[in-house]
């Protein structure tokens, strides 16, 4: 099996879950991060505005916003990779269909997080990311001077015992289904 095989059959399988039942996975995994997030107390978190196919983070981002010991960061399309930015509204719909703060909100990439969520496609036996293939998250990795704490979030896990991904492909700490 190869890499894209392995990520239409694991986007096959996302696309098939219900919208009341993507509603209460978003929540249950919420709650998890939340858990982790309290357990570890990180300062900077770099979260992600989710696609129709990703563990909603809305409502987290919105809760994490309000308190005043943690900075929440998402991803703003540069290249073939991302800079952080400060959460804040409006959002714009921009390429992907992803929506974005305005780009007059980054400042500096070398932002020392403390977390980063990360969505997946799928996970192979050494529990490394599936993503939708552009490879963003890969590359912004590579120019972290330390490891955050990575969660991978994804509303049904989708796994396979072959090898289809390469040494590149980011590690997480935990993965929340």
């Amino acid at each position: 099996m190869t890499k894209e095989d392995f990520r239409k059959q694991c986007f096959m399988k996302l696309q098939n879950c219900s919208k009341i039942g993507k509603i209460k996975k978003d929540k249950i995994i919420y709650k998890k991060i939340l858990n982790i997030i309290d357990f570890h107390k990180p300062k900077k978190i770099l979260l992600y505005i989710s696609l129709k196919a990703e563990v909603n983070l809305q409502a987290l981002i919105n809760k994490l916003r309000k308190r005043d010991d943690i900075e929440v960061y998402v991803p703003f399309m540069k290249g073939k990779s991302f800079v952080p930015v400060k959460y804040r509204l409006p959002l714009k719909k921009k390429k992907f269909g992803i929506k974005e703060p305005n780009y007059s909100t980054f400042k500096n990439n070398k932002i020392s997080f403390d977390m980063v969520v990360v969505p997946i496609i799928g996970v192979d036996y050494t529990f490394r990311r599936v993503g939708f293939g552009a490879g963003m998250y890969d590359r912004y990795f590579e120019t972290l001077d330390k490891k955050p704490i990575t969660i991978f979030t994804q509303l049904k896990l989708c796994y396979t015992d072959n090898l289809v991904t390469n040494k590149y492909d980011i590690k997480p700490d935990y993965i929340i289904t």
